[in-house]
């Protein structure tokens, strides 16, 4: 596992250079993945809600001091892709959560290039994403993992697919969440995680 793991780091990006790709990709209406019409849309989609997160979000005083009590380098190794509703809301939270320990570097990879990593930490047998996997930067080895959702949307979204329903009949709800909670969710998760890391 730590040989792919520094397999995969060596071939990631940064959160910049992840926006910069999506920066090229809306403007050539592209895609990451598999091109198709929906997944270009997405793409556009997750480009702006990003954009909107970088200029707004607000940490909490908790979630910034927890972060900042990491003593030892990490990397936040984030499988990604540019189409990704629930990514475009949460990794511009998480990269705000990075920003404020120069220990930890937050680095992207996209699912579909890399699927040997991504079916190391599948979602009840799919291949849901964003996942952040938390690794000592020092031994590679795994000290947490979050994802694909806070757990509240990953509930209420379990809950609908439950029902019968797929995800087009109920992501405009989701998307409204992300909206209203303004990342706080993520964060508290975060400081929940973190606390179980040994500083």
């Amino acid at each position: 596992m730590k040989a792919l793991f520094k397999e995969k780091i060596e071939k990631s990006m940064s959160y910049q250079e992840y926006t910069h790709l999506m920066d090229k990709l809306v403007e050539a209406k592209q895609t990451t993945g598999k091109q198709t019409d929906i997944a270009v849309e997405y793409t556009a989609l997750s480009k702006q809600r990003m954009g909107k997160w970088d200029k707004i979000v607000k940490l909490s005083e908790e979630a910034i001091q927890t972060v900042k009590n990491i003593s030892h380098k990490q990397i936040w190794l984030t499988i990604t892709e540019s189409w990704c509703g629930d990514a475009g809301q949460n990794i511009p939270v998480l990269n705000k959560l990075a920003e404020q320990n120069e220990n930890i570097d937050l680095r992207l990879v996209l699912r579909d290039e890399n699927l040997d990593l991504m079916d190391q930490f599948l979602t009840n047998g799919g291949r849901a994403i964003p996942i952040v996997i938390i690794l000592n930067a020092d031994t590679l080895e795994i000290e947490a993992v979050w994802g694909p959702r806070p757990k509240p949307v990953q509930d209420y979204y379990w809950q609908k697919r439950n029902e019968g329903l797929v995800y087009d009949d109920f992501s405009k709800d989701i998307h409204l969440w992300y909206a209203k909670d303004k990342g706080q969710t993520m964060q508290k998760e975060f400081v929940e995680l973190l606390s179980t890391v040994t500083t």
